[in-house]
């Protein structure tokens, strides 16, 4: 049993490390967003806001597998 706390432990720690990651990048890529990305007239999102919706996606996903992970881990110790 121990070997799997250790387990979940380390995923977790990947997990949040890969959360860290997304939200960095959707940082970056929002910064990097142009005055004339913002002003185009162009029909749909740009290419920079498929981007940052990408990147908020996947912090949401790892944030969810970290949570899921945590909860794995309070079930295991109340055993």
């Amino acid at each position: 049993m121990e070997s799997m706390n250790v387990f979940l432990t380390i995923l977790l720690l990947l997990a949040m490390a890969a959360t860290l990651f997304m939200l960095i990048k959707g940082i970056v890529t929002f910064l990097r967003t142009s005055e004339a990305d913002l002003r185009s007239g162009a029909a749909g999102p740009s290419a920079s806001s498929l981007k940052q919706n990408k990147a908020m996606f996947g912090r949401i996903l790892f944030q969810g597998l970290a949570i899921l992970i945590i909860a794995l881990l309070l079930m295991a110790k109340g055993n």
